[in-house]
């Protein structure tokens, strides 16, 4: 067995060892759990790679052969990977509503509301960094919410017009924004205000 900090050398499937580290998962999780806890207690600007890696029990070569850079782990930290997932069952506004409640549960947990203004100021100079946060966070939900536009306008419930980049600016910019200067204990409500809000602007009978 591998002791964590460590990592066994890898083999191809003719037994022969390769070039290059086998990736241990209890490293990825340490370091990880070591830049939320960080990212808590000091916040974005003060954490460092030579921190997380202090925190984590491993050395900074091995925090760089995962990431490029703090900003990667930080995105990595605060953000789950999404899977496109069927939509769940319901009327349009539970539907809405269960969307826009995940948006505010993700931010509003401790590390990413310490987190998410910092990442997002580092994307403007990390095309990378960028392209993992809008493709592989934001599409999917863009694609659910697509989805259910496009259901909604076909039940002639939804405007035609209405649009699914926009809804998703909405939901996200809303959640982010309000618990960066709010209680995030507050974030249930806040969440049924926004969909309440999203919900009339896109009906075709607003009520």
């Amino acid at each position: 067995m591998t002791p964590v900090g460590h990592e066994a050398p890898s083999r191809s499937g003719d037994g022969v060892h390769r070039l290059g580290p086998q990736r241990n998962p209890e490293i990825d999780a340490s370091v990880l759990k070591a830049t939320r806890d960080l990212l808590v207690e000091r916040g974005y600007q003060a954490v460092s790679i030579d921190a997380i890696a202090s925190r984590a029990g491993v050395g900074r070569p091995t925090v760089y052969r995962r990431w490029r850079s703090k900003a990667h782990i930080v995105h990595d930290a605060i953000y789950p990977s999404i899977e496109p997932t069927p939509l769940a069952e319901g009327t349009l506004e539970d539907r809405l509503t269960a969307l826009v409640t995940g948006a505010f549960a993700l931010f509003g947990m401790p590390h990413a509301r310490a987190g998410v203004p910092g990442l997002m100021s580092e994307t403007r100079s990390d095309p990378e960094l960028r392209a993992k946060l809008v493709t592989e966070q934001l599409e999917p939900v863009r694609l659910a919410v697509a989805q259910l536009i496009a259901e909604g306008v076909a039940a002639g419930q939804i405007r035609a017009d209405a649009d699914a980049d926009t809804v998703v600016d909405v939901l996200a910019g809303a959640a982010i924004f309000a618990l960066g200067v709010r209680n995030a204990d507050d974030a249930p409500v806040l969440a049924a205000r926004v969909s309440e809000l999203i919900i009339r602007g896109i009906r075709v009978d607003p009520r």
